[in-house]
């Protein structure tokens, strides 16, 4: 990690040992120290997805921005978003349209909006995904600059347009609820309207005046759940006979996690707006919705799903959704025509099994078979089990048992190896009226070996290695109330190695400390089983008692009946993640001492690391430092299936400190790993000395507001957050940012003895 400033020389040496991007270095020809320090990650990502061809073009570009007297943001952000961009419209054809307009605004007034332009360019390309819509979108933003611009005899611009930079900023909002044409007549109702009211027209183009939210409700694609939703409530109560509540969720700002209908004991959970689709109307997609998951909540019963693979719980869920859908068409016979408009016909050839996993298109096949008697397909397999299926439910409603069966002997009879092969197929096997079925399952026992396949990948501290592509993370403005999309770029790396005997030496500094605490955490540390004595039924004989009994029974007094015991298990299951601070301002002294607040942080938590090792508690130690929003570090010291040892003593002696603080960042990044975890409690620590800072965030409340919002997605995860400052004046704005739900340690020196307390009083 970079401690102090570096020279131009000194980041090429250190960081471009890769003779490729050695030579990219000197093709874009960058004097910026903030490009130096990111330049390897960014170029590593366009090495492996880029043709020659795209690359040079990809590298002059970066290299124009750079010359073009704006300094390094506009080229951090294209090299930083380009390859987001390429992947979402497929290829690199409208990079010269990319660029012509971005020579337009620096030819007029309006300069200062290429970064914004360019940085939320990517979040646009995604729900855009096509060059010509990407053209589209350019072309309106181009009008709004020429017409709300000041010019002279209608040809060269004086002064730059008012809304154009607040347009950009809210452009990966609109795009996700307008269409292109109702992105266009937005746009135009706020020039024809605010042209020549300069104040009026940013407040139009921040979305902060009635009449553009007015126009903006008016313009949204869809039907909004707002709208119908009395005549959703009345569709459950008189053809459902049910009466729960209808809860809706935002599909505005999930770009990686496309979230799918769901329910469970709050009530039943829709989108907010639905589209037509295939001639069904957004109100009947909302009633197919909400009639799969009563037919869910009526028909089918929970599974016991450990010992069951992915795959066969793929297929019971499919076979068991079908069920529900023939059962309610013949509740409801209307209903299959909705069905099938929404079910998606996979072609049979689509698939190649010979480089790609087709389980799921094969799913898909059978599922259209199932529900619709005229699929056409011809495969003996499929057309085999679409017969017993049939006969199945010919017989009576079948159950969800019987069904599982079904689906376990087709999963037998149709497994392939190269349904294990990394890529997949995707392309229509998505049923957008089904739920995601997680009220179908449940678990004896948390961390069985086919469970964890079903798990996102977690990537361990040991798999981590320079050279990663950053991590995009929005970041919350407080002034639009909105996110600003992939706004911070957040690397990450195993930290470097020093001398592991360095902390074994702090350790036996610490010796009286680490008996106490010993003793503490050994009164913690969960049991397997506990006795439970005096019960009149158990598992087994108490002895004492029961010869008791007996003594009084020969003496003629009543005996006591509880002769028998039992036991209980008696564990913590607390997942645990330390965030720790690593800014300049942790080589400050300690006021009445030689050490450094960052020695006394690594002797804290050396100690709390050795103490919860100990007890067993999963734990992990990360380390998290900004230099801008554009070069985020975020350095792993331990990692949940780490023991403590060596390795882990080697990164924590090695710690150092250098740069601001960013901290919604690095907690959003944390909580990426933490809620992964199997626990029943999750508790992130963050260790930090002063209030959060950047030396691109002129506002002082940004990054405290930012944080604040970090904080309130921790909660929405169920990771309870606590904050452990080390600024005697933090109460100003560390209640603004965790409640109150932070400790504030005035005396430094204490700090490796209280940071384990803090740990037990929260975990105990």
């Amino acid at each position: 990690m970079i401690t102090g400033i570096r020279t131009i020389a000194d980041a090429r040496k250190q960081a471009m040992h890769d003779p490729r991007i050695q030579a990219c270095w000197l093709e874009v020809d960058c004097g910026f120290q903030p490009v130096a320090d990111v330049f390897e990650e960014c170029v590593s990502e366009a090495l492996n997805a880029f043709s020659s061809t795209q690359m040079h073009d990809y590298l002059e570009a970066a290299r124009f921005l750079g010359k073009l007297g704006r300094g390094p943001e506009p080229m951090l952000a294209f090299l930083e978003e380009w390859p987001s961009v390429v992947a979402s419209i497929g290829g690199c054809e409208i990079l010269p349209q990319v660029m012509a307009f971005v020579k337009v605004l620096q030819r007029s007034p309006n300069s200062k909006a290429i970064a914004p332009m360019l940085q939320t360019l990517a979040a646009v390309s995604r729900r855009l995904q096509s060059p010509g819509q990407l053209q589209f979108y350019l072309d309106i933003a181009q009008d709004l600059m020429t017409r709300t611009s000041g010019s002279i005899h209608g040809h060269h611009t004086t002064f730059p347009s008012p809304g154009l930079m607040d347009f950009f900023a809210q452009a990966p909002f609109l795009t996700r609820l307008l269409s292109m044409a109702g992105l266009k007549n937005w746009v135009d109702y706020g020039i024809r309207n605010y042209a020549n009211h300069p104040e009026r027209q940013v407040d139009y183009f921040k979305l902060q005046s009635a009449d553009s939210r007015a126009v903006l409700q008016r313009e949204r694609h869809g039907t909004l759940f707002a709208d119908v939703e009395r005549k959703l409530d009345l569709y459950l109560r008189a053809l459902w006979r049910d009466s729960d509540l209808l809860v809706p969720y935002s599909t505005a700002f999930d770009e990686l996690r496309q979230p799918v209908p769901y329910y469970d004991k709050l009530g039943l959970r829709v989108p907010d707006v639905f589209d037509d689709s295939n001639g069904v109307s957004g109100l009947d997609r909302y009633r197919a919705v909400l009639a799969h998951m009563i037919g869910h909540r009526r028909w089918s019963k929970p599974l016991i799903a450990d010992n069951w693979s992915p795959f066969q719980r793929m297929a019971v869920e499919f076979f068991e959704d079908c069920r529900i859908d023939t059962l309610l068409i013949r509740t409801y016979p209307g209903l299959q025509r909705i069905f099938l408009a929404l079910h998606p016909r996979p072609v049979e050839t689509d698939c190649d099994p010979q480089t790609t996993s087709c389980l799921r298109h094969r799913l898909a096949m059978l599922s259209r078979a199932l529900i619709d008697p005229e699929h056409g397909y011809t495969n003996p397999d499929l057309l085999e089990f679409v017969r017993r299926y049939r006969d199945l439910l010919a017989e009576s409603e079948a159950n969800t048992a019987a069904i599982a069966e079904l689906a376990l002997a087709y999963v037998a009879r149709t497994r392939r190896q190269s349904d294990q092969f990394a890529k997949v197929h995707f392309k229509d096997t998505v049923i957008g009226y089904r739920d995601d079925n997680r009220q179908m399952w449940q678990f004896i026992e948390e961390g069985d070996e086919e469970e964890a396949f079903d798990e996102k990948r977690r990537l361990e501290p040991a798999e981590s290695a320079p050279g990663l592509p950053p991590r995009h993370y929005p970041e919350w403005d407080y002034n639009s109330q909105t996110y600003r999309p992939d706004w911070v770029s957040v690397y990450e790396s195993l930290h470097p190695s020093g001398a592991a005997a360095d902390i074994d030496s702090l350790l036996a500094k610490h010796s009286a400390l680490a008996k106490r605490l010993k003793r503490l955490f050994d009164l913690l540390k969960p049991q397997d089983k506990v006795r439970l004595r005096h019960q009149e039924d158990g598992s087994e004989l108490d002895l004492d008692i029961a010869i008791r009994s007996l003594i009084d029974f020969r003496c003629g007094v009543t005996p006591d009946p509880r002769i028998n015991m039992s036991h209980r298990t008696d564990g913590r299951d607390i997942a645990v993640m330390l965030l720790l601070d690593l800014s300049e301002s942790l080589n400050q002294k300690v006021a009445g001492s030689s050490q450094t607040i960052l020695q006394l942080s690594q002797e804290a938590v050396s100690l709390l690391s050795w103490a919860v090792d100990r007890l067993g508690d999963p734990l992990a130690v990360a380390g998290f430092r900004s230099n801008t929003r554009h070069d985020v570090r975020y350095q792993h010291i331990k990692g949940y299936s780490e023991p403590w040892g060596d390795a882990v003593k080697a990164r924590l002696a090695a710690l150092d400190a250098g740069y601001s603080t960013r901290i919604g960042a690095a907690v959003r990044h944390a909580a990426h790993y933490l809620e992964n975890q199997k626990a029943d409690k999750k508790l992130m620590l963050v260790l930090t000395d002063g209030e959060p800072a950047d030396v691109d965030a002129h506002d002082p409340r940004t990054l405290i507001e930012d944080a604040r919002q970090a904080v309130k997605e921790l909660d929405a995860k169920g990771i309870y957050s606590h904050c452990i400052s080390l600024d005697p004046h933090a109460d100003d704005y560390v209640t603004q940012i965790f409640g109150k739900r932070f400790t504030v340690i005035d005396n430094v020196q204490r700090l490796p003895e209280r940071l384990p307390q803090l740990f037990l009083a929260l975990t105990k």
